[in-house]
């Protein structure tokens, strides 16, 4: 007997049993000789490798193997764990006869007579590609959902932080500017000081707007933006920011649809990314603004509408899988240091995000980097408007007249700078460190001209105390400052609005706008 008849025989259990495993189709069931040549065939093996019984009996089952592991030499290694151990099982990808791949789930069992000798394999292949693929579609949506959920919450936390910070900035800044009117002229080693502490605390305010951009709580004025009048309008800006080692190429077709942001942070944005492509091509390159009207990739999950595709492309040193993955978060550099804050892109995905769309990013190292940042088409249905609007207030002309203000803000320190400009203006100020401290202060105050209140307060926010104010004093004006550009829910977006950290000047603007004139 041939070693062919006895592997038929070692796994015949009958006619019957023969034809259950040949008119199998979900599962390739074939049989290997101890040298790995294929001895039988049945139909699911025909369905799934695509090989007729008489063009593959014989030949070695190394042929369904990709090239690769036929040269490391993954079938031999196969057999032989089947042998040694009697099972072989592994998922890896295989080939059919027309070259194309598939993910198989394998199992080799050694077959040996009664006394022990091996007398061949029996092999079982199933066709998973389908389970495969859903699992990775299934893997890539979660660290989606898990990388918006960090990035939500990292934002939440850096909006938080901006908040604060810009209380102490308001303080700081209030007081150096009322420093200088005080201090006398004549000393340039006093202003020279007192000019470094005002530069150093514009520096930290513009740090703040960046991380309330990132955290989404920028103040946008959204409307219609052509980006070929803007792009081509940056362009000598932008050259001059450049330098004439990189070339720059703006790319933007006729008839290109305006979309929905705010002009000035996009400009802010524009520079950003120039400078960074820039940072990043140290002997020169290239690089290319472009925007198209495109459909976004279904993985952006964003809502149905028309969007424009803007990019910034460079050819400069670009970034591995682990910087990529990580270029969007807030304080995060690849610069040295002092050379960058780390908060250029992500000033840009708050923009992309508070404007209705979505920052994306593709960057191989070597290869330079594509930034896009997808916008919705001006009037765009389910365009996503998560930004208030601002509607400045009319100007009033009121007469040169002091006023009764009441001050409120839980922050002492704050509260007194506040209080202190106010006062330099010639203004009388009731202060008060809660919601009901105002009202009871308003209760015995006779004729208040003007409440000025912190938004973020607890017990009650400014909101709430606007509402009891209007209730009680329907002509009494209320400003609501704060350093959110969103307020959370509850607050009154209809209220007159005074963004923290705010000079003199600013707060003299709002009470003149708020108050009416004497009569």
């Amino acid at each position: 007997m041939d070693r062919l008849d006895r592997v038929a025989a070692a796994i015949s259990e009958g006619e019957q049993f023969r034809r259950l495993v040949e008119g199998v189709t979900d599962y390739a069931i074939y049989m290997l000789d101890p040298d790995g040549l294929v001895s039988s065939w049945n139909a699911g093996a025909e369905r799934i490798k695509g090989y007729r019984p008489d063009e593959i009996i014989g030949r070695s089952f190394a042929t369904f193997y990709t090239e690769a592991e036929r040269l490391s030499g993954e079938p031999q290694r196969a057999l032989e764990i089947a042998r040694s151990v009697g099972r072989f099982e592994k998922e890896a990808q295989r080939v059919r006869k027309d070259g194309s791949q598939f993910w198989a789930h394998v199992i080799i069992d050694a077959i040996r007579e009664p006394d022990g000798e091996l007398v061949g394999f029996a092999k079982i292949t199933r066709d998973i590609t389908e389970r495969v693929t859903t699992q990775r579609e299934l893997e890539l949506a979660r660290e989606e959902l898990f990388h918006s959920q960090k990035m939500e919450a990292i934002g939440q936390l850096t909006g938080g932080v901006a908040h604060d910070f810009n209380n102490l900035l308001m303080a700081v800044l209030g007081s150096l500017e009322l420093l200088r009117k005080r201090l006398p002229n004549d000393d340039p080693k006093l202003i020279q000081l007192l000019d470094n502490a005002e530069k150093g605390a514009e520096r930290g305010r513009a740090l703040t707007q960046r991380m309330l951009a990132f955290g989404r709580r920028q103040e946008l004025q959204l409307r219609p933006v052509d980006l070929g009048t803007l792009l081509h309008g940056m362009r000598d800006l932008l050259g001059t920011s450049l330098g004439p080692q990189v070339k720059l190429s703006i790319m933007v077709p006729e008839g290109l649809p305006p979309a929905t942001t705010d002009t000035n942070q996009l400009e802010t944005a524009i520079l950003n990314l120039v400078v960074n492509a820039r940072d990043a091509m140290p002997e020169g390159g290239a690089i290319i603004l472009s925007a198209e009207e495109e459909k976004p990739p279904k993985e952006l999950a964003l809502p149905e509408a028309r969007y424009i595709r803007f990019a910034v492309t460079d050819t400069g040193s670009g970034m591995d899988e682990e910087t990529l993955a990580r270029a969007a978060e807030p304080f995060f550099t690849t610069k040295g240091v002092g050379k960058g804050t780390g908060l250029g892109l992500s000033m840009v995905h708050g923009l992309a995000e508070q404007s209705g769309g979505r920052l994306s990013l593709a960057s191989r190292p070597d290869e330079g980097t594509t930034v896009v940042v997808w916008l919705p088409v001006a009037g765009s249905e389910g365009m996503a408007m998560t930004s208030r609007q601002a509607v400045p207030a009319p100007a009033m002309q009121t007469e040169a007249r002091p006023l009764l203000i009441v001050a409120v803000d839980d922050d002492p320190l704050v509260l007194m700078n506040t209080t202190a400009m106010l006062e330099d203006l010639g203004h009388t100020v009731i202060d008060a460190m809660s919601g009901m401290e105002a009202l009871e202060k308003l209760e015995g105050a006779g004729q208040v001209d003007l409440v000025i209140t912190d938004h973020a307060m607890p017990s009650m926010t400014g909101s709430q105390l606007a509402q009891q104010i209007r209730a009680r004093w329907p002509d009494l004006p209320v400003v609501l400052a704060t350093g959110y550009a969103e307020l959370p829910p509850g607050g009154n977006d209809a209220l007159p609005r005074l963004s923290k950290p705010f000079s003199q000047a600013e707060l003299a603007k709002i009470v003149e706008s708020s108050v009416r004139p004497a009569s």
